[in-house]
């Protein structure tokens, strides 16, 4: 702790390592066997987790950037098992949401920026360069390649793959790969899948639900009955359906849709 700034009131761990030059704030907490590197800032309202490791230069809990914030109480929710990599920039929450998560095991590569509102699921690699916008909401074990960067209140599912580069202005429904301006279903995930154990027979409906939705001409619509009436009734699908019901900003595009 040489030359680090820790406010006495923080609540720090057992087995904790904190590097020379960081700065720890009054309201924060850092669980069990965790590492903070050099130059590391953690302000006030934060919340980690177990055997979390920030590299340097991350700047984790700042107030957001955000003209509507006015001081109020919030949080950031970082996991347990959780690898913030250099310069990193993670915002604590607003009114509207109360809090940022980031959930266990996740990793955020170099520069990425997490703004406020956000919640992160468990398992999920932000690449170098990724930046959210506000109140963002992405699935476990989900992957964004680097210089990726998704436009505010946009839900990405879990299990999805989303190429580097790419501007994700619509919602991005789960287990299946994106890329390509504008972003545009590139196919089901099925490396990811098979890695997480889904079986031969569930990686084939999920292929077929997203035949009937992106592949066959159909509105979304008339994609959503025809599955409904005719797909097996499984978790993947009732996943699926209740997040293209529920997605505020439209789902992005299909493969084939063309648009001027």
């Amino acid at each position: 702790m040489t030359n680090s700034i820790i406010h006495p009131n923080a609540k720090i761990g057992q087995n904790v390592i904190i590097s020379p030059f960081c700065i720890i704030e009054e309201d924060v907490i850092i669980g069990d066997g965790t590492w903070i590197g050099p130059h590391v800032t953690i302000n006030n309202g934060v919340r980690i987790g177990k055997n979390c490791r920030f590299f340097p230069g991350a700047i984790v809990g700042s107030v957001p950037q955000d003209l509507k914030f006015a001081g109020e109480q919030s949080t950031l929710e970082i996991g347990d098992n959780v690898t913030i990599r250099e310069y990193c920039t993670l915002n604590r929450g607003t009114a509207a949401n109360e809090k940022t998560v980031i959930g266990d095991h996740a990793l955020l590569m170099a520069y990425v920026h997490v703004a406020h509102d956000c919640v992160i699921g468990e398992r999920v690699i932000l690449a170098n360069n990724v930046n959210l916008a506000g109140h963002i909401t992405i699935g476990n074990q989900t992957v964004l390649g680097g210089l990726t960067a998704v436009h505010q209140f946009v839900k990405i599912g879990p299990h999805v793959m989303i190429g580097g580069g790419s501007l994700v202005r619509k919602d991005v429904p789960p287990f299946v790969r994106a890329g390509r301006e504008p972003l545009s279903y590139n196919g089901v995930n099925t490396v990811g899948l098979k890695r997480r154990g889904f079986t031969p027979e569930q990686i084939l409906n999920i292929q077929d639900i997203y035949r009937i939705l992106y592949v066959k001409g159909n509105n979304v619509t008339k994609a959503v009955q025809i599955i409904e009436q005719t797909m097996p009734d499984t978790p993947e699908k009732t996943l699926i359906l209740d997040f293209i019901k529920g997605a505020t900003r439209g789902i992005m595009r299909g493969l084939n849709t063309i648009q001027f």
